[in-house]
């Protein structure tokens, strides 16, 4: 499995173009040659970009929903609107369509931040906004999220 870690602040070029930091290029490196997927995220105005593996796993566990029942189709339908395959380009870059950008709001600043197995990309103020929007309620999530102490003996603290 994939663990990508950092968080960049980078800049879109006219063409919606971003160079990915050489970190995170190093750490794309076993997956890269492969094609990406970029979407837009569930639950904030960002896109959330997957290896074309970890998308096939998703996509294996959808595939399992029937889509006989309305909520299932619906919900496939939303979550692949507007989906992408991306590749980097012989420079590093990443390609962000505009539908895409409009979504999230980017505009020439982004940061391009690791989120276990996917990255996440964001306009840079709607990142710092989300960023301190939480930041009252992290403590309390942590706890509910983290805190069960059947982990504790599995070495999560």
């Amino acid at each position: 499995m994939l663990n990508l870690i950092g968080t960049y602040e980078c800049k879109a070029d006219v063409k919606g173009r971003v160079m990915v930091p050489a970190d995170l290029k190093k750490q794309l490196a076993p997956v890269a040659s492969q094609s990406f997927v970029l979407k837009r995220a569930v639950f904030q105005p960002c896109l959330e970009m997957y290896p074309m593996q970890e998308w096939e796993l998703l996509m294996e566990k959808m595939s399992k929903l029937n889509r006989f029942n309305r909520k299932n189709n619906d919900f496939i339908r939303r979550f692949t609107a507007g989906v992408r395959t991306v590749e980097l380009d012989a420079s590093g870059r990443l390609n962000i369509p505009k539908d895409l950008a409009s979504f999230a709001g980017i505009q020439k600043e982004l940061v391009i931040s690791s989120a276990i197995n996917i990255v996440e990309i964001w306009d840079k103020k709607n990142y710092e906004q989300a960023i301190d929007d939480a930041a009252s309620d992290f403590a309390d999530l942590a706890e509910e999220v983290m805190g069960d102490t059947s982990d504790a003996a599995n070495g999560i603290s």
